[in-house]
């Protein structure tokens, strides 16, 4: 067998394995108990200084 038959093998059958356990792994990772607050937070990110301008401490100056 040349290389390119071994790799598609690899490819079709094992590879598509262990990528379909990732994504399902991904999705239990969003979806688990207590995450809501943590993507709550980041998604809140863009509207968190919407009635006033950010505190003038808080952006880094440059020297």
């Amino acid at each position: 067998m040349d290389t390119y038959s071994i790799l598609r093998e690899f490819a079709d059958s094992w590879m598509l394995l262990a990528l379909f356990l990732f994504f399902i792994g991904v999705i239990v990772w969003v979806f688990r108990p207590g995450s809501r607050k943590t993507y709550d937070d980041t998604a809140n990110i863009p509207f968190r200084n919407e009635t006033k301008p950010a505190q003038a401490d808080r952006v880094t100056k440059e020297t």
